[in-house]
């Protein structure tokens, strides 16, 4: 299981590098209200708070 969730942030911190793929806010847990107070929001493509639905 751990294993699984470092190779899945470790695939969004490549794609976020590269400069592809969807901003980590559309689905990210915090992603309500003002659950989240980053100033990258709503364009985040890196986050050390993220956590997916």
């Amino acid at each position: 299981m751990f294993l699984l969730r470092w190779l899945q942030a470790f695939w969004r911190r490549l794609k976020a590098v590269a400069g592809t793929g969807a901003p980590l806010c559309d689905t990210c847990r915090y992603d309500y209200g003002d659950a989240c107070s980053r100033p990258e929001r709503p364009n985040a493509r890196v986050c050390s708070d993220y956590r997916e639905r």
